[in-house]
């Protein structure tokens, strides 16, 4: 495990039996408020983009926004916001995508990309994938040239990291969790 693993692994909470028993809820709010931790970890998203061209990063609702955000801002870049169906004013796209529990729905505004622009994804977590796999077929579908997906946390256990590359799409995380 490497120093930045452990560092930021130290920098997330541990909830035992949230929302449910038996799921180990990775929070990473305590990362977000310690200053060092969160810029490191905007810092190591970003490493392998550093001085290339990036359009746009895409946050999926809601703490990819947060980091979205700040990539974002890292590698001169717009930001697009992923959000939940019905939360965006403007004329939107959407697409399906699946839940633990069924199936949910999400949204960008339809000018929010344009054929060929590169963007990187962003979220805080990846689990089993579908939500991640909902945003990527979400940006394909207006024409991006998705570069990367970026999280924080893997729980490579749940698949999910591997789903999105099998769509092509490569895969950054930072810090991987066993269990759920």
């Amino acid at each position: 495990m490497t120093t930045i693993e452990n560092d930021l692994r130290d920098a997330i909470r541990t909830i035992p039996d949230y929302p449910k028993p038996g799921i180990m809820f990775r929070d990473i709010t305590t990362l977000l408020g310690n200053a060092r931790a969160f810029r490191r970890t905007v810092d190591e998203l970003v490493q392998p983009w550093a001085g290339s061209k990036v359009d746009k990063v895409a946050g999926i609702e809601a703490r990819g926004f947060i980091l979205g955000g700040a990539v974002a801002h890292q590698v001169s870049a717009g930001f697009v916001p992923i959000r939940k169906k019905g939360k965006l004013p403007h004329t939107t796209v959407r697409v399906a995508y699946s839940l633990e529990y069924g199936i949910d729905e999400m949204e960008m505004h339809e000018d929010a990309v344009t054929k060929g622009e590169r963007v990187v994804l962003v979220d805080d977590l990846i689990a089993t994938g579908g939500t991640a796999e909902g945003a990527v077929k979400l940006l394909k579908q207006m024409g991006a040239d998705i570069v990367a997906a970026c999280f924080i946390v893997d729980l490579p256990e749940l698949g999910g990291a591997e789903k999105i590359r099998k769509l092509g799409v490569p895969v950054r995380t930072l810090v991987s969790f066993d269990g759920h």
